[in-house]
């Protein structure tokens, strides 16, 4: 694992701490750039997004799909989990802490925005950082490359009716234009782009030189881009995080009991089925895990870069790398 994921959650503090004092010192002069979009696409952060998603799209073999029907229990509880209990469950927490039990701590559209992030998150199972997570538990490498690849095509399909559906139950109105924009824009051209690049470049240059080379060069263009997004959108939160720090916390509560939920559900299903550790585990970890990217992305499509939506995916940023890490290690001692 290395340095920058090891310690996003202290990259992340300090994206907050840093945009928090530009916005304090820049003001009002900066205001311009959350202006700059096309259909509520904000320009500025969809390049941003761009140079963090497609540094992971173009690692995924799509040829992988081949083997999609060995360890087809696995398979078959990656997708249920995914799409039938994860957003769900996502949203059920985020309304029941949000907007029930701490109602007397939060303003009722805050609890709607912030309830809107966290269903944002739901929907977008993890994509790049689970290899990490399936590489730490010893996961089984060709199961996971196979769960990542047919998990983003589902994506394709999923993702904008599931989020339309459950922020409509909310009551959120979201342009649906915006919606499909933000799908093409974060996901279709970089996943393309990506599957194009990898095909042409192992043809042309080999795999050795495609991993070793290629990917090390661009690994550093996606921590940048992340890093430069965060600052970017605390630049515009900071007077709200101000205002209201204890809301940080109060988010974090849904979102961490909903990654441990997730991860135990799915493992303990797992064994029940009995799959093999090194498939029950990447099973686990790509639902408890999040595509923080893309729901950062798309929240601030929807709702704006100052909007409590967007602040809600960047606490699930600023949670994730320790909950994972404590999952990883909890995988490890219940070894079978």
């Amino acid at each position: 694992m290395g340095k920058f994921e090891r310690y996003l959650t202290l990259w992340v503090v300090l994206a907050i701490i840093t945009g928090i004092g530009i916005g304090r010192l820049a003001g009002d002069s900066i205001a311009f750039l959350s202006d700059l979009e096309v259909a509520k696409v904000n320009i500025p952060v969809a390049i941003l997004v761009w140079m963090m998603i497609y540094p992971m799209m173009v690692q995924i073999d799509f040829s992988s799909l081949k083997h999609v029907t060995q360890n087809s229990k696995g398979i078959g509880l990656t997708l249920v989990i995914n799409w039938l209990v994860k957003p769900f469950s996502m949203a059920f927490f985020a309304w029941l802490f949000l907007d029930q039990i701490f109602s007397a701590y939060l303003n009722p559209e805050d609890a709607q925005q912030y309830i809107a992030g966290a269903i944002i998150l739901g929907a977008a199972p993890c994509t790049a950082m689970v290899f990490v997570w399936s590489y730490l538990t010893k996961g089984d490498a060709n199961y996971t490359l196979v769960q990542v690849s047919l998990n983003d095509l589902i994506l394709l399909v999923l993702f904008i009716p599931i989020v339309r559906l459950l922020l409509g139950v909310t009551d959120i109105e979201i342009p649906y234009d915006t919606l499909i924009y933000s799908l093409l824009i974060f996901v279709v051209i970089p996943l393309a782009a990506g599957y194009i690049s990898n095909k042409y470049l192992i043809k042309k240059k080999g795999l050795a030189w495609f991993n070793s080379v290629f990917l090390a060069k661009l690994k550093p263009v996606s921590m940048i881009a992340l890093i430069t997004t965060l600052v970017l959108l605390f630049a515009f939160q900071g007077q709200r995080i101000l205002d209201n720090p204890f809301d940080i916390l109060l988010i974090a509560v849904p979102l961490t009991i909903q990654t441990y939920f997730i991860f135990f559900i799915t493992w303990f299903i797992g064994r029940y089925l009995k799959l093999k550790h090194n498939i029950c585990t990447p099973s686990a970890m790509i639902g408890a895990s999040n595509f923080f990217e893309l729901a950062v992305a798309v929240a601030i499509s929807l709702f704006g870069l100052n909007s409590g939506a967007s602040l809600a995916t960047v606490v699930g940023i600023l949670i994730e790398v320790p909950i994972m890490l404590s999952l990883v290690a909890l995988a490890n001692r219940w070894r079978y």
